[in-house]
């Protein structure tokens, strides 16, 4: 049974293109228009609760976060991008991808929204302390596994790579040189020329 990906160009979605591309995996997008506020409606409320996007239907099995389902399509259909559970690489892995989800995104829209927190108490800590801790990822390193690019990458990589076009981080040389690598890889490639494509199918340039 063909996977479908509840999709939008402008949405966390875009970004699981790319894993599916690394992962060579082929999916239907279903295109979810949330200009429109679809992502509310009831065929997505019964897969997704939190109606949101990307939401991944995998026969019987529905797949939510964007980190979520790019480990999920690395373990199930692309083994050669995600270490063996029996690998101590696994740590690496599984730590900086939901770095990503859980230290990165917040302590950056804390710091966008001025939000006060206590540092004891969020537990993404200070936006100095994110930083310096991401910076220790890849510093000195092609990918978070060293030589070896992994769904990781994705994950971390494709947060780094929005919060730096979007300028939500400071360019520091260690994330864009690190970033570059990862938009020359044929997949992320092609996962952005769909993207493109997709939005000016609907109109969105």
């Amino acid at each position: 049974m063909a996977l479908t990906l509840y999709y939008h160009p402008y949405s966390r979605a875009a970004g699981t293109l790319w894993a599916l591309e690394e992962a060579g995996v082929d999916c239907e997008l279903r295109v979810t228009n949330i200009m429109k506020g679809e992502q509310k409606g009831a065929e997505l409320i019964a897969k997704n609760p939190m109606g949101k996007l990307p939401t991944l239907v995998d026969g019987d099995v529905v797949v939510t976060e964007a980190a979520a389902i790019a480990l999920y399509l690395a373990d199930r259909y692309a083994p050669q991008l995600a270490p063996a559970v029996s690998d101590p690489a696994r740590g690496t892995y599984l730590r900086w991808s939901f770095f990503a989800p859980s230290v990165i995104e917040p302590a950056v829209m804390a710091k966008m929204t001025d939000w006060p927190v206590k540092e004891v108490a969020a537990g993404w800590g200070t936006h100095a302390a994110m930083l310096a801790a991401a910076e220790s990822a890849i510093a000195g390193r092609q990918y978070v596994l060293g030589d070896t690019f992994s769904m990781a990458d994705v994950v971390f990589g494709g947060t780094l790579r929005f919060m730096l076009d979007f300028k939500q981080i400071e360019p520091a040389p260690v994330f864009t040189n690190y970033v570059d690598r990862l938009k020359q890889r044929p997949a992320y490639q092609r996962a952005e020329e769909r993207n493109l494509a997709m939005r000016k199918q609907l109109g969105l340039q």
